[in-house]
């Protein structure tokens, strides 16, 4: 109920602002933002302040793309930190080292946009058009490379609101609002869910779904987690989509959280890291609810795999890899063929091991999946081949598919060595499987 009733608030503090402040006129709806911003910036108080903002922010949900763009290159342009003038803070604070030096440096530093955002905040629905606002600049960021320093300070406001300690965890059951299982079905990202029945079995007594929400978004998760409560650990996805509940209730007490799906909601809060958080409550939520559980594990697609592996056919390496990959690249029609994918199996899933554990990008794994479970202490459990037969899975991992372990007296040690010397855990099972160095 607060998460509602304080955005009633702030309508209710724009209501009374609104004779506060004339909101200009002309046609040019660009120009008629461009004032608003510079108004809104002004000496406000806190009720046409508000009220200021709530016009500002509905300006811009009005607008079409081309318009919102030309706003955001007035926030990159118009609203920008002045370098000269920290320079000159620099050089006092250099020269006196006191307090009022380091408050004048600090004000010079940060750009009059982040107060600028601070009070579009202030506005009804706000925080969701700034997170749009975001999106929209990280695709068109390669186009205007003058959106970088836009792009910082968005992050760097967005980082702080959407700390973990405002975020609300929830589960999400048949009996959540329909407004949120809406979303559900639009934001998946990693199995498609087939509408309603689809998601009635997903939160089916054996099935578990978990999200993170904000007090200023109130029916928009932020990232969704859907767990499988199995009897052992689960190595293909379409028994775990498909299967009626009553067998699940046949195989016993479950053992095994297996999370089968992570979808982050918002593009808009890209790089802010939420899943880490959730998986861990996620884990302490269920160890209470389900003593019988004691093993976590994910069962999660390996998305770059193949893209990887074609680009790597056409000048085979010579190393351990080499007779894998020319077997492969002389037979090019397991790439769309299912008896030939069978016949290469053990190059294929030999070559995915490789690329879990060995192939980098920066400072962690190529594979995107791979490297948020990895830096969050988990490691590789079992490599499962034809986990996921749709033309998807087949299309981004000929079918292979990967269960990460969060094995809980290992989490630590796991995250401290992958993080400080680039170790990636492996099980036994998994180990075998890497090719030789040679």
């Amino acid at each position: 109920m607060s998460r509602v009733w304080v955005n009633q608030m702030f309508g209710a503090i724009a209501d009374l602002g609104r004779q506060y402040f004339r909101r200009p006129g002309g046609s040019n709806p660009v120009e008629t933002a461009r004032e608003l911003l510079h108004d809104l910036l002004s000496e406000h108080g806190e009720a046409s302040g508000t009220a200021l903002a709530r016009e500002t922010v509905e300006l811009y949900l009005s607008m079409d793309t081309p318009d919102r763009l030309a706003v955001l290159d007035i926030l990159s342009d118009e609203f920008a930190a002045h370098p000269e003038d920290i320079l000159r803070a620099a050089e006092v604070y250099n020269r006196q080292r006191t307090n009022a030096a380091y408050r004048d440096l600090r004000d010079a530093i940060e750009s009059p946009r982040q107060e600028l955002l601070r009070r579009l905040n202030m506005a009804p629905g706000g925080t969701g058009v700034i997170i749009g606002m975001r999106e929209l600049v990280l695709g068109e960021i390669d186009r205007r490379p003058g959106f970088r320093t836009l792009d910082f300070d968005l992050f760097h406001l967005l980082s702080s609101w959407f700390n973990r300690g405002f975020l609300q965890f929830e589960r999400i059951d048949w009996d959540t609002s329909a407004a949120i299982l809406e979303k559900l079905i639009l934001y998946e990202a990693v199995h498609e869910i087939d509408g309603w029945d689809d998601l009635r079995r997903r939160l089916a007594e054996d099935r578990r779904c978990f999200a993170f929400f904000h007090p200023a978004l109130p029916d928009e998760p932020l990232i969704f987690v859907e767990v499988a409560l199995t009897a052992g650990l689960a190595g293909k996805i379409r028994p775990l989509l498909d299967e009626p509940p009553s067998a699940a209730a046949d195989a016993g007490p479950p053992d095994t959280a297996t999370f089968y799906s992570i979808s982050n909601c918002q593009a808009g809060l890209a790089g802010i890291s939420f899943g880490n958080f959730l998986i861990k409550q996620v884990v302490d939520n269920l160890k209470i609810e389900f003593p019988s559980i004691v093993k976590f594990a994910t069962l999660s697609p390996i998305p770059g795999f193949c893209s990887w592996l074609v680009g790597v056919l056409a000048n085979p390496p010579q190393n351990g890899l080499g007779d894998d990959v020319r077997a492969l690249a002389s037979n090019p029609e397991w790439l769309t063929d299912d008896v030939a994918r069978q016949r290469f199996q053990s190059e294929l899933v030999r070559l995915c091991v490789h690329y879990l554990a060995r192939e980098t990008k920066g400072a962690g794994p190529r594979d995107p999946v791979a490297r948020f479970h990895l830096g969050n202490g988990a490691s590789i459990e079992r490599v499962n081949w034809a986990g996921d037969t749709s033309d998807k899975g087949l299309v981004q991992s000929a079918g292979i598919m990967v269960n990460y372990a969060y094995d809980l007296d290992a989490i630590i040690a796991n995250h401290e060595a992958f993080v400080h010397d680039g170790k990636i855990a492996l099980s036994s099972s998994v180990r075998s499987l890497l090719p030789s160095r040679r």
